[in-house]
């Protein structure tokens, strides 16, 4: 997992409420276990027609925030059932952040996982980043892991909390896997003093 600091780039505005994973990466897409690929399906149904043709209102298929790093959401985002395909999707596309007032459970911890940082907001500052990301391209909104702050085009800082652990975890690029293998030693150490200890087992 690659190390987080910080991100500055364009933020997508997405103010619908109750996004769920099944919204961010359709049932038909599940059957990878694979996490690259599927960028090109999140928001499969709402980024394309029947046709397989882009919905060009849709905002990620707006010239201005094909880039984007981040999204600025509305409340209750990840919602629906546990699938990691979700997270997966958003960061194969190129999503680092994503802002709202709340999150469901699953789907912020599974975040975490895959090296994206989800941030919980009062609704009075999302308005104010919601805002921001709708003027475009020329508004790169700046995040700032180290010192837990959003940044917005005008230079406008807003604070934001974030879990000791996790927020470790993200700087040093550690996933549960990066996590073990940081133990490795301890681990080898007590499996030779198990063998001389246990030599049957």
């Amino acid at each position: 997992m690659e190390k987080f600091e910080k991100v500055s780039g364009i933020a997508a505005p997405m103010p619908l409420v109750n996004i769920d994973t099944d919204m961010i990466i359709p049932k038909q897409y599940l059957k990878t276990i694979k996490r690259s690929g599927l960028g090109v399906h999140a928001f499969a149904e709402m980024r394309y027609d029947d046709q397989g043709n882009e919905i060009p209102d849709f905002v990620l298929n707006k010239p201005a925030y094909r880039e984007s790093q981040i999204i600025v959401a509305g409340d209750n985002f990840g919602c629906g059932s546990s699938r990691e395909h979700a997270p997966w999707a958003l960061a194969d596309f190129g999503i680092k952040v994503v802002i709202s007032t709340s999150f469901a459970d699953i789907f912020f911890n599974n975040c975490f996982k895959n090296g994206m940082l989800p941030i919980v907001m009062p609704q009075d500052v999302v308005d104010v980043l919601m805002e921001d990301a709708e003027k475009g391209a020329n508004a790169r909104m700046e995040v700032d892991l180290e010192a837990q702050t959003v940044t917005t085009s005008d230079g406008e800082v807003f604070p934001f909390e974030v879990d000791a652990f996790r927020k470790h975890c993200l700087l040093e690029g550690l996933d549960d896997i990066g996590l073990t293998l940081a133990k490795a030693p301890a681990i080898d150490s007590f499996e030779s003093q198990m063998e001389q200890a246990r030599p049957w087992v």
